[in-house]
C-alpha cells in the first residue's frame, strides 16, 4: 500500500511532467562526461532516445518543472501566472530521491529540468543548481544532466550551472524584441543574453561582434570564431535583412558578411565570400569529456505566436550560431491555450510550418547555405508545397543541370536528392570510375528528385554534338525545367488518378459480375449444373 507520501510525489509529478512537454529543447546528444569511479551511470556522446512523451516526442530523460509556479506572465506559456491550472512543486532532496528511484528502476537515463520563475530568478537558479550538485556530489550520478537557465540570473549562477550540468539551455522564445515585450513584458533581451553569453564563455567560445567601423581584435583566436584570411569586410548592424536579427537589440551582428547573390563555388574564393554556419564550425573544436558543459548550449524559439515571417526566424536563427556557438535553435510550434488577446487565435499549432523551419535550419547547418539565400525580403515565407531546398533550386535553375563527375562538394550539396554522406560517397567514387544513373542509385542518391538537376554527359564521341544546354542526357529529351513542373504537376494530379483507377476498377468488376449473372462466380455455376445433371 502506498503511503501518502507516494501519493503526494506521484500527482506532483504527473502535474510537473505535463507542464515541461511542450519546450522542445531537451537534446540529449554530444556530451562524454568522465564517470566517477564508483558513481552510477554515466553520458555517451550518442545520446539516449528510447522514450516516448505523451505530445509524441521522442525524449530520453525524465522531462520536469522544479515548480510550475511562475512570476511571469508569458502569453504563450501554459504556466503564465494569469493562467488557472494546478499548482505543485517539488524539494530539491524529494526531486533528488525520485531521479535515483527512476534511474535505479531503468526508466530514466537522464534528467531535464526547468522551473518557473518563483520569488526571483537567481533563487530559483540556486534551488536547481542545489539539486544538480547533490546528484553529481552525494548520489555520484553520472547520467546525463540539462539544466535550463532562468533568464537575469547572475553569470556565476550561470558558470556554476555549467559545472555540474552537461548542457544548459536558455530560450529565446520569440523572434524579435517587439513580440517579447509585448507578449512576455517581464523578459528582456538583455537578460536572455546575458545568460547565452556567459555560456558560451564557459564552453570556450567568445562572443563575436562586428561594428560597423571597426573589428574586434581583442579576441582570443582560441576562443573565437576561425580567423578568416583576406581582408575583413565589416558589416554594421543596420545591413541586416528586414525583420532579422537587426530586431534584436545587443545581438552579435555576424550574420550576411559579404552576402553576394551567387556564391562562388571554387575552391581557391577567400571564406569569407562563402562563409555560411557550415564553414564556421569547421574551426570549431568541441570536447565532449570537457568539464564544463560538455555538450554545450542550446535554445528555442515559439512559432505562431507572432507575427514575424520565416525568413526574421531563420535570420535570428543563423545569428545565434554564429555568435553564441549555440549547438541547436528548436522550433516549436504554438500551442494555442486560452484566449489571450496577445497571441493569435490559431486553429491550431503551426506544425508544417515547424516542419519547413527545421528543414530550412538543416540546410544552413549541414550544406553550406545561408539563410539570406533560403529566403530574402521579396520572398519571407517558406513554401508550404515544397521543401526549402527543392525551392531554392527552381528558383535558380541556371545554377543546374550540375555536373555530378566534376562539381566540388558544396555544389553537390545543393542538388536535391543528394546529402552530405551522398555527396561525399560521389567525391570518392568518381575518383575509381565515370558515374552513370545506375551507379548514383548504389550510392544512395534519390534519383527521382536529381535527375531534373544532374548532368552525367557522357565523353564526346568523334561526328557527335553534345546534346543542348537544358536538357538532361541522363534522360534524353527532358527538358530541366518542365520537368520540375511536371513533378510539381504529378503532386496534384496522382491523388485523382489514383482515384479514377479504383473507380475504374469497381465499374470492370460490376461490368464482369452482370456478365455473369450477379455475384455467382463459375466455380459455383459448375457445381450448381453438376448437382442438377446428379
Amino acid at each position: 500500500m502506498r503511503s501518502g507520501a507516494d501519493v503526494e510525489t506521484i500527482h506532483k509529478l504527473e502535474i510537473l511532467s505535463d507542464a515541461a512537454k511542450y519546450d522542445a529543447s531537451c537534446s540529449s546528444s554530444g556530451s562524454a562526461r568522465p564517470a566517477v569511479p564508483g558513481g552510477l551511470g554515466n553520458g555517451a556522446v550518442g545520446g539516449i532516445c528510447h522514450t516516448w512523451a505523451a505530445d509524441g516526442r521522442c525524449v530520453s530523460l525524465l522531462k520536469v518543472l522544479l515548480s510550475n509556479a511562475c512570476l511571469y506572465d508569458c502569453a504563450y506559456c501554459v504556466n503564465r501566472r494569469s493562467n488557472d491550472v494546478p499548482r505543485a512543486g517539488f524539494e530539491p532532496e524529494e526531486l533528488v530521491r525520485l531521479v535515483i528511484d527512476f534511474y535505479k528502476r531503468n526508466y530514466i537515463e537522464g534528467l531535464f529540468l526547468s522551473s518557473g520563475v518563483t520569488g526571483c530568478p537567481d533563487t530559483t537558479m540556486e534551488r536547481m543548481i542545489g539539486v544538480a550538485k547533490t546528484l553529481r556530489t552525494r548520489e555520484r550520478w553520472n547520467g546525463y544532466l540539462h539544466l535550463k537557465a532562468i533568464p537575469g540570473a547572475s553569470p556565476e549562477l550561470v558558470t556554476e550551472a555549467a559545472r555540474w550540468a552537461d548542457r544548459v539551455s536558455v530560450n529565446i522564445e520569440l523572434p524579435s524584441a517587439a513580440s517579447l515585450a509585448r507578449v512576455a513584458p517581464d523578459k528582456s533581451p538583455a537578460a536572455i543574453f546575458s545568460v547565452m553569453r556567459t555560456l558560451s564563455r564557459a564552453s570556450g567560445f567568445e562572443p563575436r561582434r562586428l561594428l560597423s567601423a571597426q573589428t574586434d581584435t581583442t579576441q582570443n583566436p582560441r576562443h573565437s570564431l576561425p580567423q578568416i584570411g583576406g581582408p575583413t569586410v565589416p558589416v554594421p548592424a543596420t545591413s541586416l535583412a528586414p525583420g532579422g536579427a537587426s530586431a534584436w537589440p545587443g545581438l552579435p551582428a555576424v550574420s550576411f558578411q559579404a552576402a553576394e547573390p551567387a556564391p562562388a563555388y571554387n575552391a581557391t574564393t577567400p571564406p569569407l565570400d562563402r562563409q555560411s554556419v557550415h564553414e564556421a564550425r569547421k574551426g570549431r573544436y568541441r570536447n565532449p569529456e570537457s568539464a564544463v558543459l560538455p555538450a554545450g548550449q542550446t535554445t528555442q524559439l515559439v512559432v505562431g505566436a507572432s507575427p514575424e515571417s520565416d525568413a526574421a526566424i531563420l535570420g535570428l536563427a543563423e545569428n545565434l550560431y554564429l555568435a553564441y556557438d549555440v549547438r541547436r535553435v528548436y522550433y516549436s510550434a504554438f500551442v494555442p491555450a486560452g484566449t489571450d488577446p496577445r497571441v493569435p487565435a490559431l486553429p491550431g499549432p503551426p506544425l508544417l510550418r515547424e516542419h519547413r523551419l527545421y528543414q530550412a535550419d538543416w540546410l544552413f547547418r549541414f550544406y553550406g547555405f545561408r539563410a539570406d539565400e533560403i529566403l530574402s525580403p521579396d520572398r519571407p515565407n517558406l513554401d508550404v508545397d515544397l521543401d526549402p531546398k527543392c525551392a531554392w533550386a527552381l528558383r535558380n535553375l541556371d545554377r543546374f543541370p550540375v555536373d555530378v563527375n566534376k562539381a566540388e562538394y558544396l555544389e553537390l550539396l545543393r542538388v536535391p536528392g543528394i546529402g552530405p554522406r551522398s555527396a561525399v560517397r560521389i567525391v570518392k567514387a568518381r575518383q575509381r570510375s565515370r558515374l552513370t544513373p545506375e551507379s548514383l542509385k548504389s550510392l544512395g542518391i534519390v534519383m527521382k528528385r536529381a535527375a531534373f538537376f544532374i548532368n552525367l554527359r557522357p565523353r564526346c564521341i568523334a561526328g557527335q554534338r553534345p546534346p543542348p544546354a537544358g536538357t538532361n542526357p541522363a534522360r534524353p529529351g527532358l527538358c530541366l525545367k518542365h520537368g520540375m513542373i511536371n513533378i510539381l504537376q504529378m503532386k496534384r494530379i496522382r491523388p485523382q488518378r489514383q482515384r479514377d483507377t479504383e473507380k475504374m476498377r469497381k465499374q470492370k468488376r460490376k461490368e464482369k459480375e452482370s456478365d455473369h449473372g450477379g455475384t455467382e462466380t463459375r466455380s459455383s455455376r459448375e457445381r450448381k449444373r453438376k448437382r442438377e445433371r446428379e
